[in-house]
């Protein structure tokens, strides 16, 4: 007889699963939502994922996540300025949303909480799939959140920002969004936050026809912190959709992407900095299925890496039989500033249509010591040269949101990291 033994857990999974036990009372959720979260809570005292599953492979959690804070009610985050000036700023405070949500016309924000305690989200909180740890983490604890719905052809002259920021303790919280037919918007999503903490954040954005939408997550947890996230998007017919990831903190953080193209003329873009320091871990994973004819698809990563610190991408590009005249091109380009850095790259092409066009690439580099060289002769000073050089090699990925505001935001924010990390 063979016998199959379940290994000791780790710190981290017992502390989780008693955690669940002695939250359980406090969570919202009709019977639907319960079963969910039994559901997901049986996967998570299955084990945290390792380096045996393949998705995982780059980043054991069951190892890098040695311990977990406790939940703090006592924890007082505080709404930070947003990136944009007159933007709508929906926070959510150690995981609590605002009881009363600004007005903006088009648009319908409900608490998350609610939706939980009728069951109308319980059919949002299903996993990805056998691997999704990250869902199943959220789905177990979430406790609120915001439901975006923007109306049917409404176009939002400024930003819509979530803030999901916190003081330590234990946050999870979820972002579903719906944008109507031919409707346009700039969502920003903000992670961020003090002391030690364990946050899980899973947005869900559905485009309808027509619809163009930029989505912006920009993460910047202390060193201190682990950060789970997860984005998910349906495209439907002729939308567009814009991801620009930043992340620019956290001591354990892994940034899925989930992307489905459900409507001929779906365009997508992904484009993403990595800024990496300390002894830290950051990883990105993609998977984006295009299911239907006549798609596109263009991703674009720039990693920089300086000190002890490990980056991880994973792309994974699936095109389905159906999908005919798929044009996919996946690039992912790394700047080594230190000896000790790492950055690991896995682009991946499945693809069962015989008319696409699809391709990937990627490099890894230093700075070019003639470039160094010819900015030291004329004047500038090592740390300075080495921090234009920096900048021009994640600039023109910032430069392609066209977007002002959110560009001159966005680099002040580059600058600030390379000052500290430089």
């Amino acid at each position: 007889m063979n016998m199959h033994t379940q290994p000791q857990r780790t710190p981290a999974e017992t502390a989780l699963i008693d955690a669940f036990g002695e939250r359980l009372s406090l969570l919202p959720g009709d019977g639907a939502v319960m079963l969910k979260r039994d559901d997901a809570i049986e996967a998570v005292k299955h084990g945290l994922p390792t380096r045996r599953i393949e998705s995982w492979h780059y980043t054991d959690l069951r190892r890098l996540l040695g311990a977990v804070p406790d939940f703090d009610p006592a924890a007082a985050a505080k709404a930070i300025a947003p990136i944009v000036d007159g933007s709508t700023v929906l926070t959510l405070l150690n995981g609590v949303s605002s009881a009363k949500a600004p007005v903006v016309d088009g648009v319908s924000v409900q608490r998350l909480s609610e939706k939980l305690t009728d069951g109308s989200i319980a059919p949002g909180l299903d996993p990805y799939g056998s691997d999704d740890a990250i869902g199943a983490l959220n789905t177990a604890f979430v406790a609120d959140g915001y439901f975006v719905d923007i109306a049917d052809g409404i176009e939002l002259e400024k930003p819509i920002e979530l803030q999901n920021l916190q003081a330590g303790g234990q946050t999870h919280v979820r972002l579903p969004v719906r944008v109507g037919t031919g409707a346009k918007a700039v969502i920003v999503e903000r992670q961020a936050g003090e002391g030690a903490a364990l946050t899980s954040s899973v947005s869900q954005l559905v485009l309808g026809a027509g619809a163009e939408v930029t989505w912006l997550v920009v993460q910047e947890q202390p060193d201190t912190a682990t950060h789970l996230g997860q984005f998910k998007a349906h495209i439907g017919k002729d939308a567009k959709l814009t991801l620009f990831v930043m992340n620019a903190g956290g001591r354990l953080v892994r940034q899925e992407i989930m992307v489905k193209t459900t409507g001929e003329g779906a365009d997508f873009k992904l484009r993403g900095i990595n800024l990496l320091a300390g002894d830290t871990h950051t990883d990105v994973t993609m998977v984006l299925d295009h299911t239907v004819p006549h798609t596109t698809s263009t991703e674009v990563i720039r990693n920089v890496v300086t000190g002890k610190a490990r980056g991880v991408f994973q792309g994974r590009i699936n095109v389905h039989q159906y999908a005919q005249k798929t044009n996919a091109k996946m690039a992912c380009n790394t700047l080594l500033l230190s000896d000790d850095g790492e950055f690991s790259t896995k682009p991946e092409l499945e693809i069962f249509a015989d008319d696409v066009v699809c391709g990937h690439g990627a490099t890894v580099t230093e700075i070019d010591h003639d470039h160094l060289f010819y900015l030291m002769a004329r004047g500038v000073d090592e740390k300075s040269a080495r921090g234009l050089l920096v900048k021009a090699f994640v600039a023109e990925v910032i430069e392609e949101l066209d977007d002002a505001a959110i560009v001159e935001a966005l680099e002040a924010r580059l600058d600030e990291w390379f000052v500290t990390h430089g």
